[in-house]
C-alpha cells in the first residue's frame, strides 16, 4: 500500500477511532477516553470495524470528495471546472443518504439540502453566518492528494473553497478546507509540517483574490474573513513557525488534561477542533509533536475531549501520507468499513495526480 492508500485508510482510522459510534466524539474529557482505551488493551488490541467502530460522516463525505475528483478529474488551470464542482455537489447530496448513525453536522445537513446539482450555479448556497464548523475541512485532504505533485495551486484554491462552501459558506468554515487540501499537497511534495502553517498564511491573500473575483456574497465574506488568518498567525507565532522551517516550539503537554486545556484556548464555543480554523490547527500540533509515532499522534489528535474524529481524520491522513502503514497496528486499518472503496479511491487519485 503506497502513501496515498495509507493517507486515505488512516484518515478513516482516525475518524473511526475518535468517533467510536459517538461515544468518544461527544466525550468532553480526554482523560476518560484514555482510561477507556487502556481498559480495551490499547491501540494494538483494537479492531476498527462496525458496529463498535463505524465510520462517521467525516469519511463518508471524504469519500464523496475523493470519488468525485476521480470521476470528473481536475481540469487544467484556466478552465472553469463547473463539471467537477457539479459532480462534487451531486456526490455530497447523495452521501447524505448514508448518514444513519454517523452524526452529520448541522451545516452539512443544511448545506446539502440547498444544493441543486445540475442546475446553473447549483453547487452554490447562500452565505451562512453560522457555517464556521469543520465539516468542510474534514473532507478535503483528497483535493491536495489529487493536485499536489504539480503547480496547480490556483485549482487547489478554487476546488477547496468551492467544495467547502457547498456546505460551509463562511470563511472560517471553507478556509479549513483550503488548509487541509494545502497540507495534503505539501505532504505529497515531501514538505515537512514545520512549513505548512507559514505556507497557508502565504496562500490566504490568493484565496481572497479568488473569493472577491467570484463576486458571491463578497461583503459578507469580507466582514468575516480576518478571523481565520489572525487565529493562525497567533498560533504559528506561539510555536515559532511564522517564518516556516524553524524548529517548532511545541509544549510537551504530556497529559490529556493539559492537551484539552490547550486546545480549547483556540476553539469557538468551547469545543476544541469543531471549527474550520482549529481542526487543522489541532491536527498540525499533533503532527509536529508526534513525529513518526502513531501512538503519540492518536493520543494528541484523536483521543482528546473535543471534536476528535474530525481532528483525527485530518491528522491521521496527513501522518499516513508521510509515514505509511508500517508503524500502525494492523487492526487500525485492515477491517475498516468501506476499506475497498478507500483503497480504490487512493489508487485512482494517485494515477490521476501522477499520470500513471
Amino acid at each position: 500500500m503506497g502513501r496515498y492508500g495509507a493517507a486515505l485508510l488512516l484518515a478513516a482510522a482516525g475518524d473511526a477511532l475518535g468517533f467510536r459510534a459517538g461515544l468518544w466524539e461527544y466525550c468532553t474529557a480526554g482523560a476518560r477516553i484514555h482510561r477507556e482505551l487502556r481498559a480495551l488493551g490499547g491501540l494494538g488490541s483494537i479492531e476498527l470495524r462496525p458496529p463498535e467502530w463505524p465510520l462517521s460522516d467525516d469519511t463518508v463525505l471524504h469519500l464523496a470528495t475523493a470519488e468525485g475528483l476521480n470521476s470528473a478529474g481536475l481540469p487544467p488551470p484556466g478552465l472553469e471546472g463547473d463539471e467537477l464542482l457539479q459532480e462534487l455537489a451531486r456526490r455530497y447530496v447523495a452521501a447524505m443518504g448514508d448518514m444513519e448513525g454517523r452524526k452529520p453536522g448541522p451545516s452539512s445537513i443544511l448545506g446539502t439540502s440547498q444544493l441543486r446539482p445540475g442546475e446553473p450555479q447549483g453547487y452554490r448556497i447562500p452565505f451562512n453566518p453560522t457555517g464556521t464548523g469543520c465539516g468542510a475541512a474534514m473532507r478535503s485532504l483528497a483535493i491536495g492528494l489529487r493536485s499536489g505533485c504539480g503547480s496547480g495551486l490556483p485549482m487547489l484554491i478554487r476546488v477547496s473553497i468551492e467544495s467547502g462552501r457547498m456546505t460551509h459558506h463562511h470563511p472560517t468554515g471553507y478556509l479549513g478546507a483550503l488548509a487541509v487540501a494545502l497540507f495534503g499537497a505539501l505532504g505529497v511534495r515531501g514538505e515537512p509540517p514545520e512549513v505548512w502553517g507559514a505556507e497557508l498564511l502565504r496562500v490566504l491573500p490568493q484565496a481572497w483574490e479568488y473569493v472577491e473575483g467570484e463576486r458571491v456574497a463578497v461583503e459578507d465574506n469580507a466582514a468575516a474573513w480576518d478571523f481565520f488568518g489572525d487565529s493562525w498567525r497567533r498560533y504559528l507565532e506561539s510555536r515559532g513557525l511564522l517564518g516556516g522551517g524553524s524548529a517548532p516550539q511545541v509544549p510537551s503537554l504530556p497529559t490529556p488534561e493539559e492537551r484539552d486545556a490547550e486546545y480549547v484556548r483556540w476553539a469557538l464555543g468551547g469545543w476544541a477542533g469543531r471549527s474550520g480554523h482549529d481542526a487543522p490547527m489541532v491536527a498540525l500540533e499533533a503532527l509536529l509533536a508526534a513525529g513518526d509515532s502513531w501512538e503519540e499522534l492518536c493520543a494528541r489528535a484523536v483521543l482528546h475531549g473535543g471534536d476528535n474524529d474530525s481532528t483525527g481524520t485530518i491528522a491521521a491522513g496527513c501522518w499516513g501520507l508521510r509515514w505509511g502503514l508500517q508503524r500502525v497496528p494492523p487492526g487500525m486499518h485492515r477491517h475498516l468499513e468501506y476499506r475497498q472503496r478507500l483503497c480504490d479511491a487512493a489508487q485512482r487519485l494517485h494515477a490521476l495526480a501522477w499520470g500513471h
